[in-house]
């Protein structure tokens, strides 16, 4: 988890910041502080991805060293697919994130935002031999809809970013055996209120099986309906959730907006 990326270039980026830019850096620096206040951060580790919508192959990641709650939107790291730092920073990122998720970036153009985390409760639920059962409700949200990555290790090479996107699929989330949780969005709303929905199921499950009683899965034709419906005719996730999640973190500190 220690490996950082120290780029061999940096490539000029004279032109300021879109609107487009300004705003995908505000949602994905609010995400990371959300990770930090829910309490799903591992220190300075695991990481979360925006692809930039006017620049073709750059995405935006977080500074290497930084704590999660020390993320803003000026110091997020402008990177393009081939592992150049674009434009100055006085940062570095992480080697293993920028692997993961330039293969996914470059796999899946709809993935706007790739969200990696080492939650407690999805590493729990990923070292299971069933995984996530199809539960409760929010577990229901996944229901022949999440992917499996079975784990390789701390370096996360090419051939492995082949094998992982190939495993992902065209599917919204993803448990990596061993190891965390990943989702993907049109949004970065949308892959935070995946995300939330993701690790609140596997809390779920392991309370629910820490009582010792065997658990009540609805029958497969009610968890296939109840998929579909949660799946709201393929509308972004996120829209109504995002403007509240913001105005907590207002209410909180604005500082991730700097």
């Amino acid at each position: 988890m220690s490996f950082a990326h120290r780029p061999t270039g940096i490539r000029a980026d004279t032109a300021p910041p879109s609107d487009a830019e300004r705003r995908l850096r505000i949602d994905l620096a609010a995400a990371y502080r959300l990770i930090a206040l829910y309490g799903w951060d591992d220190l300075i580790y695991t990481h979360v991805s925006a692809a930039i919508p006017d620049q073709p192959g750059r995405f935006l990641l977080n500074p290497f060293g930084l704590a999660f709650d020390e993320v803003c939107a000026s110091n997020l790291v402008k990177i393009d697919t081939e592992g150049h730092i674009v434009g100055e920073s006085a940062y570095r990122v992480n080697a293993t994130g920028f692997a993961l998720h330039a293969a996914v970036h470059l796999a899946r153009p709809d993935a706007v935002c790739v969200m990696h985390l080492h939650n407690t409760a999805g590493i729990a639920v990923s070292l299971q031999r069933d995984g996530l059962l199809p539960a409760s409700q929010h577990a229901l949200r996944f229901h022949e809809r999440l992917a499996w990555h079975d784990y390789e290790g701390l370096a996360f090479t090419p051939a492995e970013g082949a094998r992982l996107t190939a495993n992902l699929g065209a599917k919204f989330a993803m448990l990596l055996r061993n190891h965390g949780t990943l989702t993907t969005g049109r949004t970065v709303a949308e892959a935070f209120v995946l995300m939330a929905t993701l690790i609140k199921a596997c809390e779920i499950q392991l309370q629910a099986q820490a009582g010792g009683v065997p658990l009540v899965v609805p029958p497969p034709d009610v968890c296939a309906r109840t998929a579909l419906q949660l799946d709201d005719g393929g509308a972004i996730e996120g829209e109504l959730e995002w403007p509240a999640l913001l105005r907590k973190l207002d209410r909180l500190d604005t500082s991730y907006r700097d």
